[in-house]
């Protein structure tokens, strides 16, 4: 029997794929949260074969969990997403997420998925690794990713400056080139942009 968690912050989708996996002989949902943090706690105490992590999902997201996860468990990872941008792909492989699928996947084809990842082997639906192959280059350097990650809480700039040790004017020049570079008026856009394009 393989063991899964569900996370979703959609009751509705929660709820649904639950029933429906708990409807196939060889799978039995063992947990499910509707939050990211609320997924790590429960797969450490449930310790599930595969955890099923919605990318979309507060307040980190689906893939601060699946990275929380794999550092302490051997818990294989599929993340299900609306918006399947393939910079996100790339991170979640490197995190060691297992399975990449958009939300469209049916429930009978997302078991089949899940009982590949359970055995060990990788799942990336076709139409985003078409995607990856194709995308173009992140144009932000790696300081300008780092402020930019550190400022999607919303902090303040003295925040985000003793976070990522720069001072506050460092900080504030890497915003403003971040944002000329993405064509957004605010470093709040530009943080929005570049976690859309899976950079951060």
């Amino acid at each position: 029997m393989i063991r899964i968690l569900i996370a979703d912050d959609e009751h509705l989708v929660r709820g649904a794929l639950a029933a429906l996996l708990d409807l196939e002989d060889d799978l039995t949902v063992v947990a499910e949260a509707a939050a990211s943090d609320e997924a790590v706690r429960l797969a450490r105490e449930r310790r599930p074969d595969v955890a099923v992590l919605d990318l979309e999902m507060p307040p980190a997201d689906g893939l601060w969990s699946a990275e929380e996860i794999r550092a302490e468990l051997s818990t294989r990872i599929v993340l299900v997403t609306r918006h399947a941008r393939p910079g996100v792909l790339r991170r979640a492989l490197s995190a060691g997420v297992s399975g990449f699928v958009p939300k469209t996947t049916p429930a009978s084809r997302l078991a089949e998925i899940i009982r590949d990842v359970a055995a060990g082997r990788r799942y990336v639906d076709p139409e985003i690794a078409a995607s990856a192959l194709s995308e173009d280059d992140c144009p932000l350097t790696g300081r300008e990713l780092e402020v930019l990650r550190a400022s999607r809480t919303g902090a303040p700039i003295s925040e985000i400056a003793a976070r990522v040790n720069l001072a506050p004017g460092t900080v504030r020049n890497y915003l403003s080139s971040a944002m000329a570079k993405l064509g957004v008026a605010s470093r709040h856009a530009a943080a929005h942009r570049a976690w859309e394009e899976g950079w951060i």
